[in-house]
């Protein structure tokens, strides 16, 4: 009689394993040809890391102030500063994707507006060495679709409002 039952129990869960794929076998898929066809990303969506340049005098926005490598809780941010004509640049900047936890920190730190993320997604790698962003990447990755915000807009989203201007009596 055990054989029985057990044998039951197997035909009505197959069964009911049928029915599920009966009536999910004309349903339109609900997924995409990745490589293919690409999902459109928010506008908000950010993935990797950029330095920008001045558009107007051609120079890197950022000063080295090291405000970043010092914010940055998992420490992947570091630098070597450099002085010319009074001001100073970041000679060495390195930024390692691999250990990085994408909080936005130092873009948000960023005084000068010089670190910004952008859309770029594709950037999975086999070689754990490629994820480290030299200051050559990280200037070419300027080419991509960045992400409106930046470290000043964040500032003013996170500011509490302003006072109404009293009326003139």
């Amino acid at each position: 009689m055990n054989w029985m039952k057990e044998a039951w129990e197997v035909t009505r869960s197959m069964g009911q394993s049928m029915s599920v794929v009966f009536r999910n076998f004309l349903r339109k898929p609900t997924t995409i040809s990745y490589p293919y066809v690409k999902r459109e990303l928010p506008d908000r969506q950010r993935a990797t890391f950029a330095l920008l340049v001045d558009k107007e005098t051609g120079e890197e926005k950022c000063t080295a102030c090291l405000i970043c490598q010092n914010i940055c809780p998992s420490q992947v941010i570091s630098m070597v500063k450099e002085q010319k004509n009074n001001r100073g640049f970041a000679k060495e900047f390195t930024l390692d994707l691999g250990g990085c936890i994408f909080c936005e920190l130092c873009v948000q730190a960023c005084p000068q507006d010089a670190i910004t993320m952008i859309k770029l997604w594709e950037n999975s790698q086999i070689d754990r060495e490629k994820l480290v962003l030299k200051k050559e990447a990280l200037l070419a990755n300027q080419k991509y679709q960045s992400s409106e915000i930046i470290g000043s807009k964040i500032r003013d989203m996170q500011a509490p409002p302003k006072a109404p201007p009293k009326p003139a009596e």
